[in-house]
């Protein structure tokens, strides 16, 4: 049956990023007492209207995408595999918010942990393994626009405001049971592709039964009974943390490094003049819907072996690529559950949930 869901989500109203703030309100008086049922658009619609300001909490991520687990070495949790080590095995991490301006992750590693510190205008990245610290001033009124927790571990909130805000008709909506998430009942909305052309089979959003908070996702791969990926909180506190969390002060010996922020113009809604223009020379989208495949130019000059890949020098992402990819006619596949990314030897990258043919017809069409 066609949802009628898009009405109840207005675009100004879809949730916010970490630092924009979460939860409010307390438990309903008993964690056992069933959820009144409610459609797919009043879910929606209780996402869309959830506010909040304090919270701390643990989350927990699993991956099982296919992706060989990255061996620990120099440089393992940091700058030539960070990227790809979260999307390897498990992984945890406390989350502490306060307002649109105080947040903290602290993503725990094997024998180490890293930390992302927004406080005000201060912005701090820590790694305990090689005790190295990085710093940036934010301009004024830079709240919503940077999140101390990105590129470190994602939240429920952030993946579910990504997949919701691409929501269109080839994806149907429907709400099952209700369950219980970090203690909390929750409505779990599920997402199924219509199409059998991706390699998703659906998504699951558990979404806090009072607030509209999102506090897990799951995906499943298509022909795979257990998830290929889930972010949940396993522990939830909706109370403002110690004020302390949020003070920090590199530790003695700690290399210190200060990042340029470059300065923003404009009403902070509307991008550079030449940002539209470059973003359309570097990538276009083929197809629609859960079947289009995204295609990336790699820079003037460079091969798909000498291009560097996002966060990563050139002989770091010409490791990794041996390391995660096998060879395909023309160039170098990533394969995993949920993504397929074909790199071709003249420097193309083609990207999308589908299969490696429709990639390699994708290509064929350029």
């Amino acid at each position: 049956m066609t949802r009628r869901w898009l009405r109840w989500l207005p675009a100004a109203a879809v949730p916010a990023m970490i630092a924009a703030g979460v939860l409010t309100g307390s438990l309903p008086a008993s964690a056992g007492d069933p959820l009144p049922d409610k459609s797919p658009e009043q879910v929606l619609a209780l996402i869309a209207q959830h506010r909040g300001q304090a919270l701390s909490g643990t989350l927990e991520q699993s991956s099982n995408v296919g992706l060989p687990e990255l061996p620990a070495g120099p440089g393992a949790g940091t700058g030539d595999s960070a990227w790809l080590e979260l999307l390897t095995g498990p992984h945890t991490a406390r989350v502490y918010l306060d307002g649109p301006d105080n947040a903290r992750i602290q993503v725990m590693d094997r024998l180490a942990e890293r930390n992302a510190i927004r406080h005000g205008n201060e912005l701090w990245f820590y790694n305990s393994k090689d005790n190295t610290a990085a710093h940036a001033q934010l301009p004024a009124g830079a709240a919503g626009r940077h999140q101390a927790g990105k590129g470190f571990m994602a939240t429920p909130e952030e993946l579910a405001a990504k997949l919701l805000a691409k929501l269109d008709a080839s994806t149907d909506v429907t709400v099952r049971s209700d369950d219980q998430v970090a203690g909390r009942p929750a409505y779990q909305l599920l997402l199924t592709p219509r199409s059998t052309a991706t390699l998703v089979a659906s998504i699951a959003i558990a979404v806090d039964g009072q607030s509209g908070l999102p506090l897990g996702v799951e995906v499943k791969a298509r022909g795979q009974s257990d998830p290929a990926f889930r972010l949940a909180f396993t522990s939830l506190k909706l109370e403002a943390p110690d004020a302390s969390l949020f003070q920090f002060t590199p530790p003695p010996g700690a290399t210190v490094k200060e990042i340029p922020v470059p300065e923003h113009k404009g009403d902070g809604t509307t991008p550079p003049s030449d940002t539209g223009s470059k973003d359309a020379r570097r990538h276009s989208v083929i197809g629609t819907g859960w079947e289009s495949v995204i295609e990336l130019q790699a820079p003037a000059g460079k091969s798909s072996a000498g291009a560097a890949l996002p966060g990563e020098s050139a002989s770091g992402a010409a490791g990794l690529l041996q390391q995660a990819t096998v060879p395909v006619s023309g160039g170098r596949l990533l394969s995993t559950a949920l993504v397929n990314v074909l790199i071709l030897d003249d420097g193309r990258i083609f990207a999308g949930s589908v299969p490696l043919e429709r990639l390699q017809a994708a290509a064929a069409q350029r």
